[in-house]
């Protein structure tokens, strides 16, 4: 099958890797370096996947033909990548694989009429040079959207080179996502991988306030939490009602399942790429939705000043800077 993906970084470089390992003729669109090494050396996959050496058509912008169409650009991005690539989508399915609440709907009102899916990756999946991706942890795609026969060619296509679940409710595992996706920012805000900031006992403190700041953002927009990454109704249904120091064990649950691999999250990827971040559509997008109900979201609202501080001075904060903004940014915590 012809299937294009634009945007050949970690999660897309992985997908892009994978199809073509499994015998898809696939072509991807990405700039720079990233488009030399695999115009050169074709895309190295390396990690929880095995090992896979293949050759793609790269370029800056796709070639007409393509029958599937995956776009795993930034968030921030793919409104624009889909502009410029219009023409070549054509009719095609395309599939939404991206972070936040509204990936669906940029890519519906980016290609009107086009079949459109949306997919959450869970796999964690590192850049490490330009053609080079690892996959750190493996985990299910999910996805789901409202054309039964594009999901399902989706399912059967994608489903034959990595894990895959279909979900009715896409927009609730949109949320579950979500509140997933806080493990990216503290590792972007501190430079500590994943697994580093839910050991720290304070960080973990703070962590585990933001995760319940979106669950509750979450439960007011009519969220029911799709079972993804660990997450669920009843996981974060206990988690939301449990004092704050029982609440920190889902963390330390999640750290488990990460493995002893270190997962820097894709925000501190392009943080270390001087790339701009997507925090705005993650905590963000919290943030955004909280003031929409009327939900407090302090600690939300602060880490993503720290991320963008980070991103404008190119220096990391230390975490007891870190722990010092969230206690003057917030009421004294009074759980125990």
């Amino acid at each position: 099958m012809r299937i294009a993906v634009i945007g050949a970084g970690a999660v897309g470089g992985a997908i892009a890797a994978l199809l073509a390992a499994g015998g898809h003729d696939v072509s991807v669109t990405t700039r720079g370096a990233n488009l030399e090494a695999i115009r050169r050396d074709g895309i190295k996959l390396r990690g929880e996947w095995g090992d896979h050496d293949v050759r793609v058509t790269a370029a800056e912008r796709l070639s007409p033909g393509a029958e599937l169409v995956f776009v795993t650009t930034k968030a921030q991005d793919a409104a624009a990548a889909l502009a410029d690539n219009r023409e070549a989508i054509g009719d095609a399915p395309v599939v939404a694989v991206q972070n936040g609440l509204g990936g669906v709907e940029t890519a519906r009102a980016g290609v009107p009429g086009n079949p459109v899916v949306g997919a959450l990756a869970m796999f964690a999946a590192s850049y490490h040079s330009p053609g080079r991706v690892t996959i750190t942890t493996a985990s299910q795609t999910f996805v789901g959207g409202d054309d039964r026969d594009a999901t399902a060619l989706v399912v059967r296509v994608l489903g034959a080179v990595i894990p895959v679940r279909r979900v009715d409710d896409f927009a609730s595992a949109q949320w579950t996502k979500l509140v997933y996706n806080q493990l990216n920012a503290l590792p972007a805000v501190t430079g500590l991988s994943v697994q580093d900031v839910i050991a720290h006992r304070g960080l973990r403190r703070v962590l585990t306030r933001s995760m319940r700041e979106a669950v509750g953002v979450a439960r007011a927009d009519g969220a029911r939490f799709v079972p993804l990454g660990g997450l669920s109704e009843s996981v974060l249904g206990a988690f939301s009602r449990a004092p704050l120091w029982a609440a920190e064990a889902l963390p330390r649950v999640l750290r488990r399942r990460l493995g002893p691999t270190p997962n820097p999250g894709s925000t501190l990827q392009s943080i270390r790429r001087d790339q701009p971040t997507e925090i705005d559509y993650l905590n963000g997008a919290v943030v955004t939705a909280g003031e929409r109900l009327g939900v407090p979201t302090p600690i939300n609202a602060l880490i993503v000043r720290l991320v963008h501080e980070v991103e404008s001075s190119k220096t990391f904060v230390v975490p007891e800077v870190v722990i010092a903004r969230v206690a003057t940014a917030t009421e004294t915590d009074t759980e125990v």
